[in-house]
């Protein structure tokens, strides 16, 4: 099972040296298949984007991601681009340029959208309970998705333990994406 790291400056920074370290002791850590630099605050984006691709490069990483920004992401020649569920219009742009396209899903509505749109991956989400966004779908409801469409399904929200990795795994799920997790 692929395990996918979303940066959050909240617990990376937004001070280039101390992303760098932090970052750094996390991919040795944790050894993630693929990450994904999002940040949605800081001031000097772009600097930090770079110090992610430096730092992922170093750490042989080849799958990274860009969270919403298509133009950082060809700029700054990364895989791919992880788009927000209101980026639907944007996927044929992004897969038009050569990028891998994640989106972020919520519903089967959406997963039906992703589809139809091409897109190589989703997150769906939240699978567990995670602050400010919504009642989690749970395990079975996870299962069924996985098992329903044919799409690589990355399970997304509130997975903070090993225990919870362990019962996604069970689902027959392509990953799991987290931020807390890999803190």
């Amino acid at each position: 099972m692929k395990s996918y790291l979303i940066t959050d400056p909240k617990y990376y920074s937004s001070d280039i040296k101390i992303f760098e370290t932090t970052l750094t002791k996390t991919l040795k850590k944790h050894l993630p298949s693929i990450v994904c630099f999002r940040d949605k605050e800081s001031q000097n984006t772009e600097e930090l984007i770079k110090t992610f691709v430096k730092v992922c490069k170093k750490e042989n990483i080849e799958d990274i991601f860009i969270n919403s920004y298509i133009v950082l992401a060809l700029k700054h020649k990364v895989k791919g681009v992880h788009l927000t569920s209101t980026q639907f219009d944007e996927i044929k742009y992004a897969k038009e340029n050569g990028l891998e396209v994640v989106i972020s899903c919520h519903n089967e509505e959406d997963i039906k959208q992703a589809i139809e749109e091409k897109a190589d991956f989703i997150t769906y989400s939240p699978i567990y309970s995670t602050p400010n966004k919504g009642e989690p779908k749970g395990l079975a409801k996870l299962q069924e998705v996985v098992k329903k469409y044919p799409i690589k399904v990355i399970a997304l929200g509130g997975i903070i333990t090993e225990e919870q990795i362990e019962e996604l795994e069970k689902t027959g799920v392509y990953g799991f994406a987290s931020i807390r997790y890999f803190v």
